[in-house]
């Protein structure tokens, strides 16, 4: 056997992607928007030329506005910080040739910003199938280990097709040599 059989590795997206760069951009734009229109109303100038604010009064309007912008940027900027730290992102890998299982992931700066966690591949009970459907369903595959908890293994945010998560357990399954639970 060559060592690509041997070694999985699943690429798991955190923080950046696409939707979040959008969110990001829309809350700065929107907040930037609302905070040029309350101080343009408090000092009685258009700070930017396409606004219009003669007919804005800084108390409450603008004070209001902003207020919202400040809010708004607050909140960009903490959304552009997870995207810069790639919050959620990492990687699974199965490797037979160490006999371990690593699971990684990045976390917001600390302490414990790595987590990374690893098991040996004798400690695998099952891949586990969690299908919940409704307004927000979700799908995650967790790696069942003896004597501890069940370890996600999905990335979060973009639910999977459920013929795609059976897919993903019944190819890791077969890698592991374990059963699959929950279909």
């Amino acid at each position: 056997m060559n060592s690509e059989n041997l070694i999985r590795r699943y690429v798991i997206t955190g923080s950046r992607r696409l939707s979040n760069f959008w969110w990001a951009s829309v809350v700065f734009l929107g907040a930037f928007g609302f905070l040029c229109t309350g101080l343009s109303s408090y000092f009685g100038k258009n700070l930017l030329p396409f606004l219009q604010v003669q007919n804005i009064s800084f108390f409450p309007q603008g004070l209001v506005m902003s207020f919202y912008g400040i809010l708004g940027l607050l909140l960009s900027i903490y959304l552009w910080l997870t995207i810069i730290w790639n919050v959620g992102g990492g990687f699974n890998e199965f490797n037979k040739k160490s006999g371990n299982i690593r699971i990684f992931r990045w976390g917001f700066p600390g302490k414990g910003r790595c987590i990374d966690i690893s098991y040996s591949l004798k400690e695998v009970e099952a891949i586990k199938v969690d299908l919940k459907q409704g307004v927000n369903p979700q799908r995650t595959l967790y790696l069942r280990v003896k004597g501890k908890r069940e370890i996600p293994l999905s990335q979060i945010g973009q639910p999977l097709t459920v013929e795609e998560v059976e897919k993903q357990a019944a190819e890791l399954a077969k890698f592991l040599q374990v059963s699959v639970e929950g279909l």
